[in-house]
C-alpha cells in the first residue's frame, strides 16, 4: 500500500525500525473476499496483479479459485513482503512478489518474469498484459495494530506512519515541522475534517509532539465537545489525513490506476477497494472517464465506443455478516471495471 522521500527532519531515523518484531506474521483479514474471488474466478489464464499485497489473503484466495492465474504481488512495506513471501512460498512460480510502490507499475510489468513475454514464465503474450488487478487501499490491520508503526490513535507509539519503512518522510516531520496553513489543508483535503484549522493550530501550539497518544489527545481536545460525542474517535480523521500525506497515497493513485487499466487484456477486470471518500472519488472518476466517450455535436450514430465498461452494481458494500465479523470492512467500497475492446 504507498511514499515520498524528502529530507528527513524528524526525530525518527530512516530505515527499518530496530524494535519491529520480525517473528510476527503480517496477518490481515481480507475484506470482501467472496466478491473479489467471484470476479477473479471467471478470468482467463494469465497474470493477475495484486497491487497492495499486504498479508496475501486476497492473493492466496485468487490463486486457489483460479488455477489458470499467476499473481504478481506488490507492496512497499518490507515487513509485509518478507512475511507473505514466506507464508505463500508453496505457490512457487505462480507467485512473484516485489517490494515496490504501485506507481512504479510500468517498470515492474516490463521486468517481471510473469509479465515479460521473453521470459520462460511469461504468460501474457506481450510485456505488461494483465488478466486482472486489485487495489486494496488504505492501511492494513497489522500496520494499525502494531504500536511501533505509529498508525494508531489507540496504541501509543512513535510518530511514524510509513508504509515503506525505508523512506525518509515520517509523521514526526508532518506534525512537528509543517506550518499551520499546510497542516490545515492536509486535514481538509485528506479527511474532510470540519475543524481542520483549529486542530492545526492546537498541534503547532503543542510542539514538540513525540507520540501518537499525545497527538490523539491534542486533536481530541481541539474538537468541540458536541462533535466529539459522534462519529467515532475524534482523532480518527486527523490520523488518516497525516498518514495519507506521509505516504502520498492520493497523489499516486490515479496514475497507477491508469497504468493498470492500460495493461488489461480484453475481458480483463480491474477491482478497487476504497475506505474513504477521497480514494473513492479518484477511482470513480478514473473508471467513469475510461467507460465513456465524448461525442462532438453532430457525430453520427455508430461512432467510437468506450474500451471499458463499469461492472454493476457500480458500488458494492460488505455484507452485514462480514461487518459483524470484521468491523474494518464497514467503510469498504468495491468498484470493478472490465475491458471490452482493445
Amino acid at each position: 500500500m504507498m511514499a515520498v522521500s524528502p529530507t528527513d527532519k524528524g526525530n525518527e531515523p530512516t530505515g527499518q525500525r530496530a524494535d519491529i518484531d520480525e517473528s510476527m506474521d503480517f496477518d490481515h483479514v481480507p475484506v470482501m473476499l467472496a466478491e473479489i474471488t467471484e470476479l477473479a474466478g471467471s478470468l482467463g489464464p494469465g497474470v493477475f496483479l495484486d497491487a497492495t499485497l499486504g498479508g496475501g489473503g486476497h492473493t492466496q484466495a485468487i490463486l486457489d479459485v483460479n488455477d489458470g492465474l499467476s499473481v504478481l504481488g506488490l507492496d512497499q512495506d518490507p515487513f509485509a513482503v518478507r512475511s507473505t513471501k514466506a507464508r505463500l512460498e508453496s505457490y512457487g512460480s505462480r507467485l512473484a512478489i516485489e517490494q515496490v510502490r504501485f506507481d512504479n507499475l510500468d517498470t515492474v510489468l516490463a521486468r517481471s518474469p510473469l509479465t515479460n513475454a521473453d521470459s520462460p514464465q511469461g504468460k501474457s503474450g506481450r510485456p505488461g498484459t494483465l488478466q486482472g488487478f486489485l487495489f486494496d487501499l488504505g492501511v492494513s490491520s497489522p500496520q494499525l495494530d502494531r504500536a511501533d508503526r505509529g498508525f494508531s490513535f489507540r496504541n501509543d507509539g512513535p510518530l511514524d506512519m510509513r508504509m515503506d519503512t525505508t523512506q525518509a518522510l515520517t509523521a514526526d516531520e508532518v506534525v512537528n515541522q509543517y506550518p499551520v496553513e499546510e497542516l490545515a489543508s492536509i486535514l481538509r483535503r485528506n479527511a474532510d475534517e470540519r475543524f481542520a484549522y483549529r486542530i492545526a493550530q492546537a498541534i503547532v501550539a503543542a510542539r514538540p509532539i513525540a507520540t501518537t497518544a499525545k497527538l490523539a489527545e491534542i486533536v481530541a481536545a481541539a474538537i468541540p465537545a458536541p462533535a466529539r460525542r459522534t462519529g467515532g474517535h475524534p482523532a480518527r480523521r486527523s490520523f488518516q489525513a497525516i498518514r495519507i500525506e506521509v505516504n502520498a497515497e492520493l497523489d499516486v493513485l490515479r496514475p497507477a490506476l491508469s497504468a493498470a487499466l492500460d495493461a488489461l487484456v480484453v475481458g480483463g477486470k480491474g477491482i478497487v477497494l476504497t475506505y474513504h471518500s477521497a480514494e473513492d472519488r479518484i477511482t470513480k472518476h478514473e473508471f467513469r472517464d475510461r467507460s465513456t466517450v465524448e461525442r462532438p455535436p453532430g457525430l453520427p450514430i455508430g461512432g467510437p465506443e468506450p474500451s471499458f465498461s463499469v461492472l454493476r452494481p457500480a458500488v458494492r458494500r460488505a455484507t452485514a455478516e462480514e461487518v459483524e465479523r470484521n468491523p474494518r470492512a464497514s467503510s469498504a467500497r468495491l468498484r470493478s471495471i472490465e475491458r471490452i475492446a482493445a
